[in-house]
Formats: structure tokens, sequence, C-alpha cells
């Protein structure tokens, strides 16, 4: 069975940090891309940032470049989602996702909220 499963979720004060897990069963998961989406209440789902099966390449959306760092780990199957100089704006349910490249991603997480307030 093919899963994705988040972690690391909670409530942090603006300027805290926090770090996303991604766990991965049921598929090659390094043989795999992986992207990590946020969304919002009343927003639509929004891209966060990717790494390549390697590691080699990742990508970030400019609101969490500098902030946020992508990781994995393939050895253990996992993902990461380091975050640090958190903002109120950062509030959402944090998604991880899976496939052979970046812009196919089959396999997706249930999600895991990360609500920064003071």
């Amino acid at each position: 069975q093919v899963q994705l499963v988040e972690s690391g979720g909670g409530l942090v004060q603006p300027g805290g940090s926090l770090r996303l897990s991604c766990a991965a069963s049921g598929f090659t998961f390094r043989g795999c891309a992986m992207s990590w989406f946020r969304q919002a209440p009343g927003s639509e789902r929004e891209f966060v940032a990717s790494i390549s099966w390697s590691g080699l390449s990742r990508s970030y959306a400019d609101s969490v470049k500098g902030r946020f760092t992508i990781s994995r780990d393939n050895v253990k199957n996992t993902g990461y989602l380091q975050m640090t100089n958190l903002k109120t704006e950062d509030t959402a349910v944090y998604y991880c996702a899976a496939g052979p490249i970046v812009t196919q991603l089959n396999y997706w997480g249930q999600g895991t909220q990360v609500t920064v307030s003071s």
C-alpha cells in the first residue's frame, strides 16, 4: 500500500522553527522526486519546495526562499522540510507529494497543520 505520512506540524510563535517529515512506504521513494505544498484556509494549494530523486536539484517558492530547506534521506525513505523564521502567513496545512518527476506527483500525504501565531 502506497503511503506518504507527514508529521512535525504544530503551533509555533512567529520567528520560530519547525521540521516537517514525510515518511514514504509502498513504492520506490529513492526513485521519485518529492515536493511540499501548502493550503491555507480559503486559499488554493500552493507550491512550497521540491527536490529531485538524488537531492542535487532543489527549488523553492519565492515566499519561502532563504527560510525553508527541503531535504531527503533515501535510506530512511523520508523527506523533510526545515522551516525557520516562520511568519503568520506560513499558517497552512502542509502536504508532501512524490512521483517520477516534479510535474508528475502520483502520491500525496494527508497533510499536517502548521499554525504560526503569538
